[in-house]
Parts: C-alpha cells; structure tokens; sequence
C-alpha cells in the first residue's frame, strides 16, 4: 500500500508510503488520497486529517514517468478530485513535513490550517522549469500569505529553497527539529481533537469563508492552463529532458 490510513483518538493519518521513491506520486495514489480524505471528512469520529511521510520524505511530487503515461485529462482526473477534496475539507488540516515537498508537496501545505516541518524540509515549485502552471490555488493563495514579490520568485524561478524560507514565506507554523516534526504535528492534532467540533469547522469555514469561492475559481483557471500545457513543446522538452536526466533546451519553446 502506497497511502496508509489510520484512525485515533479522533485523528485520521494519511501518509504517503512510497519511501523508495521518495513518496513520488502516481494517479492511484492521487486516487487513493482524495478517497481517504472524503472518508475521513464523513466519519463523525474523525476530528482532524494529519498528513505526512516519513523521516526522510514528505513527498517529491508528481511520478513524472507516470504522469507522462497516465495524465490528467479532464476533471475527474484522480489527482484533480484530491485538489478538490483537500480544498473543500470542512475539518483541520494538519502537516508534519520532512525532507522534500516538491510541487504538490508544497502547494497542499497552503491549504493545512497548522504546517510542521523539520529543520530538514525542502521546497521546490518547480512547474515554470516544467513548461507548466502551478496548481492547487498557489498561485491565488501564495501570494495572500507571503506577499506578491515573495511568491512570484518562489513560483517564477521555481527553485529549491528551504524551512527558513517557508516560514519566511508564511505557510509554515513552526519549525523544529527534523526528528520531532511528526511528533509536533501529532501533539497539535491532538489538541484540536479535544476541543469541540463545531467549533472547530465553523471558525476554519469563517476564516476561508472570503476566499472560497476565489479558491475554486482558480483551482478550475489553474487545471485549464495546466492540462492545455501539458500537450506544448516546453512541457514535452522538460519531461524528456527529465527522463533522459539532461539539461532541457527550450529555445523556440
């Protein structure tokens, strides 16, 4: 099994179990995800969602070999209805992040309500490098929370950067040390638990409530432009570029 799920004490665990590949996400996996998320948000025993990896790897994004043999070719594509199961989640969200959190990796933090990561975390928006748009609402919810200059050279560049940055950057609660970020998020999972759930839901519906339909706007403009991109020449040049692990070439792209 590649997504494990449990339940305790009030708190569904979704992790990502591919540690060979560094938690690399493929379309069933996508599928596996957004089923867990929708069966946690209907179990009235379940008070809080608290994703993460392992030690080593939060998740380095997209599978791109089998993105490129499986991709997402319309609205019910596995990976679009995780996007909009976590988007819509009426309860917590939570994180405890290690390692990589490569695109999605990163872009699913900004729809936690409470983000842990170990002094180890990396980031990377990587989507202009593969000739497509970021997904996921970034591009409408970076910006709110790490200022327009801030996100457009996290999303432009697209390069790597670090938990400094993150938090810097605004989508991060705190950062602590590598081996305790589980154990973090899992003690704040904990206390939400324990307080009232509708409490819970409807201060987290309040605080999104300005955005939400912004939110699903732009997740539907960002699939758009991501699904037409996917068939350009500078998305076919990144992903065989990647494939055959050589520096891309884009002129004329």
């Amino acid at each position: 099994m590649e997504i494990l799920t449990s339940r305790r004490d009030g708190i569904a665990a979704i992790e990502f179990h591919r540690p060979d590949k560094r938690n690399a996400l493929t379309a069933s996996m996508y599928a596996a995800l957004a089923e867990a998320v929708v069966a946690a948000e209907s179990d009235d025993a379940v008070r809080v969602i608290l994703f993460h990896g392992q030690r080593e790897a939060f998740t380095a994004g997209n599978d791109l070999r089998d993105f490129m043999a499986r991709p997402p070719a319309g609205d019910d594509a596995p990976v679009f209805r995780f996007l909009r199961a976590v988007a819509g989640a009426a309860k917590p969200l939570v994180a405890a992040v290690n390692g990589p959190a490569v695109g999605i990796g990163t872009t699913l933090l900004l729809h936690c309500d409470l983000v842990y990561v170990g002094d180890d975390a990396r980031f990377q928006l990587p989507f202009t490098r593969l000739g497509l748009v970021p997904e996921f609402a970034s591009t409408l919810l970076l910006p709110l929370v790490a200022g327009y200059q801030r996100a457009a050279e996290l999303l432009l560049l697209g390069e790597p950067f670090d938990a400094a940055r993150a938090l810097e950057a605004g989508f991060v609660t705190r950062v602590v040390p590598a081996a305790r970020a589980l154990d973090a998020a899992r003690e704040a999972a904990e206390k939400l638990a324990a307080l009232p759930a509708a409490s819970l839901r409807h201060t987290k519906a309040l605080m999104k409530r300005a955005q939400a339909a912004a939110v699903e706007a732009q997740l539907a403009a960002e699939g758009g432009h991501f699904r037409r991109m996917l068939g350009e020449p500078a998305a076919r040049e990144a992903l065989a570029a990647f494939l055959e692990k050589r520096a891309p070439d884009f002129r004329g792209a």
